[in-house]
């Protein structure tokens, strides 16, 4: 077995991270932060990323108010 595999029950187990809906709204709070921060520079595809994770989170929380 190689070191670099992970074990049953680790985070690398590419299974999605719960988070609470605090967490959700701290995180997309995060994010916008960086989004406002960023210098007209940055990479394009960088801004579009972000703004998709954003609106993830966005429409996720969404779906949870509602239900």
């Amino acid at each position: 077995m190689s070191g670099w595999r992970s074990h049953d029950g680790q985070q690398s187990d590419r299974q999605p991270i719960k988070r609470t809906n605090d967490d959700k709204r701290r995180l997309l709070q995060r994010l916008r932060d960086e989004q406002a921060s960023f210098k007209p520079w940055v990479a394009a595809a960088i801004k579009e990323a972000l703004a998709k994770r954003i609106s993830e989170l966005e429409a996720d929380l969404a779906v949870t108010a509602r239900g």
